[in-house]
């Protein structure tokens, strides 16, 4: 064998060599780079699809987030309003007890004044009718002794010191 024969081209072995590497090209693409190729596609498009629902769940989370806020917002809102509401009322309420507590010690007072000046009434009674049974007395001793008119002045003066004291 001559060494030359060895690296030397034969066209018909070449020939057979580059038809049997463009049916192992074709029969590799066919049968393996397109299933892989579909494969890879199908995964592509499953990770594209994963990837829009998460980037929808994201869109919903945030809208719910901002809806979450508002309604946050609104609630302290009107908690602040029935905070202010209830403090209006506690204002209104307790000054219609005070004014209701003046009224009542106003009325208190004036009952009281209304019974002093009866209770005076009274005692202005009393003493009237002590002084005309005063009055009877002297009208007695009057009668029982004469007058003469110094002593008749005299008894005047006094009944009218009398009733002057007791009004």
């Amino acid at each position: 064998m001559d060494v030359q024969s060895l690296v030397g081209i034969i066209p018909w072995t070449f020939i057979a060599q580059i038809c049997n590497l463009f049916i192992q090209v074709y029969l590799i693409k066919r049968f393996l780079f397109k299933p892989i190729n579909e494969m890879l596609a199908k995964r592509k498009a499953m990770a594209d699809a994963e990837i829009q629902d998460a980037i929808k769940a994201k869109d919903e989370a945030n809208a719910m987030k901002s809806e979450y806020e508002q309604n946050m917002q609104e609630a302290k809102t009107k908690a602040n309003e029935i905070v202010m509401t209830a403090q209006k009322t506690a204002a209104v309420q307790s000054e219609q007890m005070l004014r209701e507590a003046s009224e009542q010690a106003a009325a208190m007072k004036a009952k009281a004044e209304s019974d002093i000046a009866q209770e005076k009434r009274k005692a202005v009674n009393e003493i009237k009718d002590e002084i005309g049974g005063m009055a009877v007395e002297i009208a007695g001793k009057v009668i029982e002794r004469e007058i003469c008119e110094e002593d008749h002045t005299k008894l005047i003066d006094e009944f009218i010191s009398n009733v002057g004291e007791a009004s």
